[in-house]
């Protein structure tokens, strides 16, 4: 019996309009309402949750920045925190003042973004889950005037130069896991990951490998894959989960999480 759902958000639960279908919004309260925890699971920051999620009632913990935190949503209280010490952020940002880079960190669940440009881009990918966003002149400074640890660092570039450049700086630091790709990279806490969140959720709720079950598309999945009985992939997943799956089911543009939860969970 499954006790625990863990739902990936942006291209498994939204579709490429970063919209939430009715149907799999119904699923999902149907799946909850059957006894399932329900728990979103994105590399999004807590505030940004997808606005559609802030609606329902159907869920009380979160899985974000990709990991760096567990919160119970009912008592605002975090219930696992794997995030980067404020003095070493801030240590490494000021080595990229200047440099040609855009900065974007996730603080105290916040997404904050620094600049005017990225909050607009923002904007353009997230649509109105971008409004929850702030915006910092300088995040390096607002680190160190909150001194407050951080579940993720976002860099933007738009050279090699300036990607070798920073990919040496970032070899520097021991504490990070990096991924991303030529012009992007995420940063954050060596034991932050989707799995041991989830791992750690379970625990305290008293769930067992065998009774939890997962989906999601990309590789920020796997661990979470790894630390779930039942998997689920979307038809729009990348091969390798697709090869860890129990299931694959139809993509994001085809209600894939309600197809999951009608035809195997209740």
């Amino acid at each position: 019996m499954i006790r625990l759902l863990a739902i990936d958000m942006d291209e498994t639960c939204l579709n490429d309009k970063k919209i939430i279908s009715d149907e799999t919004l119904k699923a999902m309260s149907k799946a909850a309402e059957a006894g399932i925890t329900i728990v979103p699971t994105t590399g999004r920051a807590l505030s940004c949750l997808p606005h559609q999620l802030k609606e329902q009632r159907f869920y009380r913990y979160v899985i974000s920045s990709n990991g760096a935190s567990v919160t119970d949503t009912h008592t605002g209280e975090d219930l696992f925190n794997e995030l980067i010490p404020y003095q070493i952020a801030y240590e490494f940002l000021t080595r990229l003042e200047t440099k040609k880079v855009g900065i974007s960190a996730h603080i105290s669940h916040d997404f904050v973004l620094q600049g005017h440009l990225l909050r607009f881009l923002g904007k353009i990918s997230y649509g109105k889950d971008a409004l929850f966003s702030k915006q910092s002149r300088n995040i390096a400074s607002l680190i160190l005037k909150e001194k407050a640890n951080i579940e993720e660092i976002q860099l933007f570039y738009f050279s090699k130069d300036i990607q070798s450049t920073i990919t040496d700086i970032i070899s520097q630091y021991d504490c990070f896991i990096q991924s991303g790709s030529n012009h992007y990279a995420e940063l954050y806490s060596k034991k932050a990951s989707k799995g041991n969140a989830l791992t750690a959720l379970a625990k305290h709720l008293g769930i067992s490998y065998s009774e939890i079950a997962c989906i999601g598309d990309a590789e920020n999945d796997l661990s979470m894959f790894k630390a779930s009985g039942l998997k689920f992939a979307m038809g729009n997943a990348i091969p390798a989960l697709k090869e860890m799956a129990d299931v694959t089911v139809p993509s994001n543009n085809e209600s894939g999480v309600a197809f999951a939860i009608e035809n195997h969970l209740i």
